[in-house]
């Protein structure tokens, strides 16, 4: 028999009290969160069982009763002239984390990764993150200039930009901070607000590399280049000249088959793959060529990582070997005993996913996932596996392994290089504990 899941609750904390989240979160606590989210899922599941209780009975009235919708004349073509989803999909949004951040034009929405089918991230969900808020600017006033270590310093316009010859390409992007808050311990209960900084979409664009050499750049001197974003906070960021000179780190106007959205940087942002999200400067308007890193505010004393022996670690911006199961996961609750399809999602900034291994006993056995293709470099990659749920306590967990080599770790591999003190760049791997009840919970093994 294949089993049924009942959704995740959404948006389990009212905005009324999010100051009693913003208190405990100062305090190291996170009790009003968990009560919040387990009264919450109980509302859910007592829908979820009515719901199977008015079809039992003599026959099911969907089945047996003609519905509107087949006897009538349906809406006219171009009732919206952008399309948008189905009303009865409306809980599925890019959600803030109550009591992450102080402000929300400097905060994080994330992406519903237990919702979402595939690989990429239709653009009205794709996660956020910005330092100052987003802007819509006019197109026409926007002007991206190189200079630096270059003959001839140049300013362009969009219309000359997208005049160049152009390319397409998925890749994801993630949020260096991406599980940040599970670095100590269990603080979120869903896939949404563990793993929902991370998107992947097919982006449109010039490679950086033909700007620079429009420009006449010094490319045996020049060693690297600061890209500086046009927002409030002047968002500016070293990429070594290796991966602008490899073709791939790409000046993106287009993002899954139409323009950037606002708050993914339109007009213009950096595209470069397999790097942390904060590189991929949104709003860009400047690239300079220089001889040493930058060492600029977002990379000197943010976005570094902090080491055990108390010093911070800097420039180690490669996004490693990752997954994560999205369905079973944490809010989920499983309905029935019997068949189950195991998947979820994985991704490494060193190339592509060579393959996942799931364990349904918490790591003492693993059996290889099946890779969905394509298969492409620094992309999400989709894995299923299937399973029998036979009613009993188990432990759910996914290992990735990349084309280098590289094999994800568990937390306590993790901890042991790198402390329970960080941040950023947490790729341990992620447990979803199933309870007999067919709860599913967010833990983490010793």
């Amino acid at each position: 028999m294949t089993g049924r899941i009942r959704k995740a609750p959404e948006n389990f904390v009212p905005a009324r009290d999010v100051g009693t989240v913003f208190a405990q979160a100062k305090a190291g606590r996170r009790d009003f969160i968990r009560s919040a989210f387990a009264a919450a899922a109980a509302t859910t599941a007592a829908v979820a069982t009515s719901a199977r209780a008015t079809a039992k009975g003599d026959g099911d009235p969907n089945i047996l009763e003609l519905p509107a919708h087949s006897k009538g004349l349906g809406q006219a073509v171009v009732t919206d002239g952008y399309g948008k989803p189905s009303q009865y999909e409306a809980n599925v949004q890019r959600r803030q984390s109550p009591g992450l951040t102080q402000t929300k034009q400097a905060s994080v929405s994330f992406a519903p990764m237990q919702s979402l089918f595939g690989i990429v991230t239709p653009s009205g969900l794709h996660f956020e993150r910005h330092h100052q808020g987003w802007w819509d600017i006019d197109p026409s006033k926007h002007r991206l200039m190189v200079n630096g270590l270059v003959k001839n310093a140049m300013v362009f316009t969009m219309d000359e930009i997208m005049r160049l010859p152009s390319v397409s390409r998925f890749h994801f992007i993630e949020c260096g901070a991406n599980t940040g808050m599970e670095w100590g311990n269990v603080a979120v209960p869903t896939v949404q607000y563990t793993h929902g900084m991370l998107s992947c979409s097919e982006f449109t664009g010039v490679p950086l590399i033909r700007l620079l050499e429009m420009a006449g750049a010094d490319l045996k001197k020049g060693k690297f280049v600061l890209a500086e974003g046009a927002d409030g906070s002047s968002m500016t960021r070293t990429i070594p000249m290796e991966l602008i000179t490899s073709g791939e780190v790409l000046v993106a106007y287009g993002q899954n088959g139409e323009m950037l959205r606002p708050e993914q940087g339109y007009p213009l942002r950096l595209v470069v793959p397999g790097v942390q999200g904060v590189s991929w400067v949104k709003y860009l308007r400047r690239i300079e060529v220089g001889d040493m890193p930058y060492a600029a505010k977002d990379e000197a004393i943010h976005y570094v990582d902090l080491m055990p022996d108390g010093q911070h670690r800097q420039y180690s911006s490669i996004q490693e070997c990752k997954s994560v199961v999205t369905t079973p996961s944490g809010g989920q609750m499983l309905l029935d005993k019997g068949f189950y399809n195991i998947t979820g999602l994985a991704w490494s900034g060193r190339g592509k996913i060579q393959r996942v291994d799931v364990s349904t006993d918490g790591g003492r056995n693993w059996r290889s996932a099946r890779l969905e293709g394509p298969v492409m470099d620094k992309c999400l990659t989709r894995f299923h596996m299937d399973w029998v749920w036979n009613g009993e306590e188990c432990i759910i967990q996914s290992r990735a392994m990349d084309s280098t080599g590289y094999v994800q770790p568990s937390y306590q591999q993790l901890r042991a290089v790198r402390g329970s003190r960080s941040i950023y760049h947490n790729n341990a791997i992620q447990s979803w504990a199933v309870h007999t009840n067919g709860e599913v919970a967010n833990v983490q093994l010793a």
